[in-house]
């Protein structure tokens, strides 16, 4: 079992940043995928950033070149960098991480971006 516990959400105005982390603990000995994903208020959950083991990232199309995902393997974090925020940001971050087949999710992360 692996418990995902996320911080650094909040309320900024459009144009600024937050850092978002993930910290992992328990039954860890191989997280290849770790992700971020949002979900704001009546839309589906959709995927924000991602990043392997091996260091290989991916964006969605709405954040690429603001949001910046980075991952601490020894520590067993990952975070979420975002900038030049937008009032569309506004969403419940959550955390997943994969491992051996077994998804797992924090409990989410709320990000309040103001115009």
């Amino acid at each position: 079992q692996v418990h995902l516990v996320e911080s650094g959400g909040g309320l900024v105005q459009a144009g600024g940043s937050l850092r978002l982390s993930c910290a992992a603990s328990g039954s860890i000995f191989s997280i290849n995928y770790m992700a971020w994903y949002r979900q704001a208020p009546g839309n589906q959950r959709e995927l924000v950033a991602v990043i392997l083991s091996g260091g290989s990232t991916d964006y969605a199309d709405p954040v690429k070149g603001r949001f910046t995902i980075t991952r601490d393997n020894a520590k067993s974090m990952v975070y979420l960098q975002m900038n030049s925020l937008k009032p569309e940001d506004t969403a419940v971050y959550y955390c997943n991480v994969r491992q051996v087949g077994v998804n797992y999710w924090g409990q989410g992360t709320q990000v309040t971006v103001s115009s």
